[in-house]
């Protein structure tokens, strides 16, 4: 049992690093003008859904979104800011803080019943 739900939160953290990669690649491919990162923006979608959905065997899909969409919008936040020089503000600061809240109060939830 302890085994199938670390292998759930592994599949987990794959769908959130092949989801970053994605979203990552959709700003590389320059509207779809650069064909190697327009191939991975698909590839790198297709192996995200795949490792999400085999996260959903043994984990609760409001836990599972929750968190994939919140780290995926901070790690791809983060990536925004150093790499592609995005400004940063103090409300994006703030907006980062309150979904990290979120995932943390949505885990915590769980626990309370």
């Amino acid at each position: 049992m302890l085994n199938c739900m670390l292998i759930s939160w592994l599949y987990l953290i794959m769908a959130i690093i092949f989801e970053v990669g994605g979203t990552t690649c959709m700003k590389l491919s320059e509207e779809f003008t650069k064909i190697v990162p327009s191939i991975f923006i698909f590839v790198f979608y297709g192996l995200c859904l795949t490792f999400l959905t085999l996260s959903l065997r043994k984990l609760e899909v409001s836990i599972v979104y929750a968190i994939w969409s919140g780290l995926g919008t901070i790690i791809i936040t983060s990536i925004g800011i150093i790499w592609f020089r995005e400004s940063f503000t103090v409300v994006k600061f703030l907006s980062i803080f309150l979904i990290i809240m979120g995932v943390i109060g949505l885990n915590l939830g769980e626990y309370s019943r």
